[in-house]
């Protein structure tokens, strides 16, 4: 294996690979990367046997090949070479050589027949969709997935394809975040997937580098194909991301929206989540909640704790329902109106011991439970 590649389009391949290794890899090639040199491009793949990913860089290739090499080192060494220009040369026994201006590298590698073997897609229910779009959607109820691993099914986000519509739905039994989108489903093509939260973190980190995506799954896998621009990054056509899902059966969510609230109010997003933000700064890990309370045209906000003392906010809002004061855990609070774009939300309430339900005008609900007031 022989290649002349650009450091930085090399450096910027490794990075999108990178994360995907754990610091406490089970086999020592999984601190690895595969690089396999081809035609006119190295293919970069990295796996955790969970989760893996594969992008393919722009190349020079000399000798065709292949060999993994640790990957968290290689992407230090490649970051900082002196030159633009690098060359780096395969030998028989796994051992590489990179060269760039006065720097000279041998690493030593593992041989590319045991690195594990990534999917192929060939029988997979099979969707298209825009990049933007599913970033916006993820972002709405990421927040919400539970990281209590005895609840392992609460571990991920989602993802329900049915009924002409995608939803995505995460929950951690104290709040649930539930967004969706009208396409066309085939009902062939009808299933759902847990995504695990790793994976979640993934997408949202590449999403946003081209305009399409292709999401295929079956009952114990699910794989990405993430269009790239072409830019000057060196990245070609298309990341691969597969990942394995959770496997079971999610909660029914349905059953946690409220059918009925009694009040619903309007709410300028912004201004209510930095009334919230600022009531919040005097509360305490005893002391975790804010009161809401409604009166007439009149929103009030107050918080306090032994430690710090107390905070009071209000807000003008149309309001002319009965009184009503209800508590909430802050950060509840304010994890769906960060991850909203829109101007105007909706807040609905029933009583003090009901869920709180924020809507906006879009299909995004996001149900909260109440503190109990003491």
């Amino acid at each position: 294996m022989k290649f002349k590649i650009n450091r930085d389009h090399f450096s910027n391949g490794l990075a999108q690979v990178l994360n995907v290794v754990g610091s406490k890899a089970a086999m020592p090639i999984l601190s690895n990367v595969l690089i396999e040199a081809e035609k006119d491009y190295l293919s970069l793949s990295t796996t955790n046997l969970d989760l893996g990913i594969r992008c393919k860089i722009k190349a020079e290739i000399k000798e065709p090949g292949s060999v993994t090499l640790p990957v968290k080192r290689l992407a230090t060494i490649v970051r900082e070479l002196p030159n633009v220009d690098v060359t780096v040369e395969g030998s028989a026994s796994h051992q590489v050589k990179i060269t760039s201006g006065g720097s000279h590298f041998k690493i030593m590698g593992l041989g590319a027949d045991d690195f594990p073997k990534l999917p192929d897609t060939g029988d997979d229910k099979t969707f298209a969709l825009e990049q933007s779009e599913l970033a916006g959607m993820l972002g709405n109820v990421a927040y919400a997935q539970s990281t209590d691993e005895t609840r392992y099914i609460l571990n991920g986000v989602y993802f329900n394809f049915r009924e002409g519509k995608l939803a995505l739905v995460a929950t951690d039994g104290r709040r649930l975040a539930l967004v969706s989108k009208e396409m066309e489903v085939p009902a062939a093509n009808t299933g759902a997937i847990i995504l695990p939260a790793k994976t979640v973190a993934e997408l949202l980190r590449l999403l946003g580098k081209g305009d399409k995506l292709t999401i295929s799954f079956n009952e114990r896998r699910a794989a990405f194909q993430i269009e790239t621009n072409k830019d000057n990054s060196g990245l070609t056509d298309a990341i691969y991301l597969f990942s394995k899902v959770v496997e079971g059966n999610y909660p029914n969510y349905q059953q946690v929206i409220p059918k009925e609230t009694h009040q619903r109010i309007k709410l300028d997003r912004e201004n209510f989540l930095q009334c919230v933000h600022r009531a919040a700064l005097v509360t305490s890990e005893k002391s975790n909640s804010v009161r809401i309370k409604l009166t007439s045209n009149l929103l009030e906000i107050t918080a306090s704790s032994p430690d710090f003392g107390e905070a009071h906010e209000s807000i003008a809002i149309d309001y002319s329902g009965t009184e009503l004061q209800v508590a909430f855990n802050p950060q509840f609070v304010m994890d769906p109106l960060r991850a909203l774009t829109k101007d105007e939300v909706y807040f609905e309430l029933k009583d003090e011991v009901s869920p709180g339900v924020f809507k906006t005008l879009e299909s995004f609900v996001c149900v909260i439970m109440p503190v109990r007031l003491s």
